[in-house]
């Protein structure tokens, strides 16, 4: 025990002197280092535009046809691009080059990475540089996050959009088209249950979500229709809220809710009433115990 703590006492004062060693001052860059540095970051920082700018002139000059038939089938093999990443990048350059033309204001403030510029593909060009300018004044005058300027482009968008015509009770068709919160449930039907500004509440048999229009398509039933829709809704929202669901249970409601018809067929309504009367929801429904 004594050796182990002179040991130890001997490699701390070891690392003692070591930490005592002195530091050598670090030199400042000189102005061409200086220089030198700048270029290498707007080289880091505009790398995206120039994959995207060098992709236009690929497809442009069809520079792939000695190997390849189609642009994309050059992409996948040779970067390993899906077809939708490859044109990211040449939306980007494209708006990357009409920002550095119009944005006098932040003409040194431009986008570093092809995400903070994917939101204003949605603009045209006018309005793509209000949007960087808004961002960047909302960033404090520094580089704005995606986040803040897809925020932005929203609001843009929201001030041209019409106003909404859907109306409370209404039956819609969801449209899952960017919207990862509807993974997996596109063409489900859901009724509308209240209407905003730019937006709607929405609830399908076993969730609620809020939606822009864009994301609804109303299958425009009569009133009556809309009701017997509500209705079923609630048989389905019941069997859901009773948590012990097996698999074949929610095969069959995953498959009601995307009926494309406002009833039920014959065979349809007997499949949910076993189900009611497996898991104890059929005394409202169907006034059997």
């Amino acid at each position: 025990m004594a050796r182990s703590k002179k040991q130890w006492r001997k490699r701390r004062k070891s690392s003692s002197k070591t930490s005592e060693l002195a530091v050598l001052p670090i030199a400042p860059l000189t102005t061409e280092e200086e220089g030198d540095r700048l270029h290498l970051e707007r080289k880091v920082e505009r790398a995206f535009y120039e994959a995207g700018m060098a992709l236009m002139q690929l497809r442009d000059r069809r520079l792939y046809r000695s190997t390849h038939a189609t642009f994309e089938d050059y992409c996948r093999d040779r970067f390993d691009y899906v077809r939708r990443r490859s044109y990211q990048l040449i939306d980007a350059a494209k708006i990357y080059n009409n920002l550095s033309e119009k944005c006098v204001q932040f003409v040194h403030i431009l986008p570093t990475r092809e995400g903070q510029v994917r939101p204003m593909s949605q603009l045209n060009a006018e309005e793509q540089v209000l949007a960087w300018e808004t961002a960047v004044e909302e960033a404090g005058g520094k580089v704005p996050t995606g986040k803040i300027v897809k925020d932005v482009v929203q609001r843009i968008k929201d001030k041209k959009r019409p106003p909404i015509t859907l109306r409370v009770g209404e039956v819609c068709f969801l449209i899952a088209k960017d919207n990862p919160e509807l993974r997996g449930k596109s063409g489900c039907w859901c009724i509308v249950s209240e209407v905003y500004k730019f937006s709607c509440s929405v609830a399908t048999w076993d969730n609620e979500y809020i939606l822009r229009p864009e994301h609804l398509q109303s299958l425009e039933y009569s009133q009556d229709e809309c009701k017997q829709m509500e209705n079923l809704g609630v048989r389905m929202s019941e069997l859901h809220q009773t948590g012990n669901l097996d698999e074949a249970a929610l095969w069959i409601l995953n498959g009601l809710a995307k009926l494309k018809t406002p009833y039920l067929t014959i065979l349809e309504e007997k499949l949910l009433v076993l189900l009611e009367l497996e898991y104890g929801t059929a005394l409202d429904n169907t006034g059997s115990d």
